[in-house]
């Protein structure tokens, strides 16, 4: 469950850390009436324009703007809202932007330069711990970063069983480099972003970049938010507020339906019980040579209204050239599956693609008869060898 930046920044607010003011907009008209509330506000006579996706690389794309006046912000949010922005992180037909934030300009001059820094926040599971990730070279490419100088990527890692140190803030702040007033105002806030990290349940924060203004303030530009979406059940209020045109259609009908599904961008679709058979099934895909054009389990209970539901968002990608159901029937009984699918089958009418299933486990025999009984024209094999052969024949006609 991903959240925006603006979104993400209530959250630090909400936990005490300081931000870039900011007010969302998802028209021409209410940017310019945000920017004079920023003035108003906040003294700032600069405005940051930025588009709200959830996607990073905005920048490169042509998704932040700086604008030195009421006109500007008109000009700029009138170029950013409505476009596909394309960045490093979305597809090549980019993403449509319905929403910008309109932010303070927070590099003003002052005592000192402003300094920016890179933080993040998640959970290591080699180490079972979590891990903040920091670096003296904020607003750019941590992944850069990362590959040509490694030593410019520090972590430290926190025991969730007692929680960030008053020793592990400091040390990080120390080896950021940051001194007197900065150095304790990084203390405050880095405490409060990792309270708002465990207090929403968040997978990950991101704070690309965090910034030490001219006078000594430390502040998030940006913000990048996901929360566990396991916990969503106890983040109502998020949960709430989450963007669903920022997530791909077919994803959001499968979650209407209960079905953990995700898209990706092959040409074999596969309809499986249980992740680790899923993971399994996606690896046979590609050995046969083909693609898997999604992960889609249907979990423990795949009777025939699941097994039409699974049917159904499989066959909205228009890529997929072929179905492979695999499924084990350990709690689930594989003749149910089997009248699920032909039930399915005559429901939807002709399906215009190859659909080889292999169902093993509970009942595997009576399932393979109701199969070839049925007159469909269904592949029906038994070991996961035979049905990647399949897989393959089917491609190539």
């Amino acid at each position: 469950m991903n959240l925006h930046e603006y979104q993400a920044k209530d959250v630090f607010k909400k936990y005490g850390a300081a931000i870039q003011e900011g007010i969302v907009a998802e028209t021409v008209d209410e940017a310019v009436k945000a920017a004079e509330a920023l003035t108003t506000k906040t003294g700032t006579k600069w405005y940051v324009i930025k588009a709200q996706i959830h996607a990073g690389g905005r920048g490169k794309g042509g998704g932040v703007k700086l604008a030195k006046n009421l006109d500007e912000v008109r000009a700029k949010a009138t170029d950013i809202l409505g476009m596909h922005l394309v960045t490093p992180q979305t597809s090549k037909e980019g993403k449509l932007v319905r929403k910008i934030l309109v932010a303070e300009d927070v590099y003003y001059p002052g005592e000192s330069e402003p300094k920016e820094y890179y933080l993040s926040m998640l959970m290591d599971r080699q180490t079972k711990k979590n891990v903040i990730i920091y670096s003296t070279e904020g607003g750019m490419d941590i992944e850069h970063v990362a590959e040509v100088t490694p030593h410019l990527v520090l972590k430290e890692w926190i025991d969730p069983s007692v929680g960030l140190q008053a020793f592990q803030s400091r040390k990080i702040a120390f080896n950021l480099g940051l001194s007197g007033n900065a150095f304790k105002e990084f203390i405050k806030f880095i405490t409060s972003v990792y309270n708002a990290y465990i207090g929403v349940d968040a997978s990950l924060i991101e704070i690309n970049p965090c910034l030490k203004t001219s006078d000594n303030k430390i502040i998030a530009v940006d913000g990048k938010m996901s929360i566990d979406g396991n916990a969503a059940y106890r983040q109502a209020d998020l949960a709430a507020i989450e963007d669903k045109l920022e997530q791909d259609p077919t994803e959001v009908e499968a979650m209407s339906y209960d079905l953990n599904y995700v898209k990706l961008d092959g040409n074999v679709g596969c309809m499986v019980n249980g992740a680790g058979l899923a993971m399994a099934t996606m690896d046979i895909i590609k050995l046969s040579g083909g693609e898997p054009a999604n992960f889609l389990d249907v979990g423990g209970t795949a009777n025939a209204e699941r097994v039409e539901k699974a049917f159904r968002i499989i066959l909205m990608d228009k890529n997929v050239k072929a179905i492979l159901i695999n499924i084990f029937g350990g709690i689930v009984r594989c003749d149910r599956v089997a009248q699920g699918i032909v039930d399915a089958y005559n429901s939807i009418g002709e399906i215009p693609i190859p659909i080889i299933v292999r169902l093993q486990g509970t009942n595997a025999v009576e399932a393979k008869k109701i199969i070839e009984e049925s007159g469909l024209k269904v592949h029906s094999v038994i070991e996961l060898k035979e049905a990647a052969e399949m897989v393959k024949k089917v491609l190539s006609l």
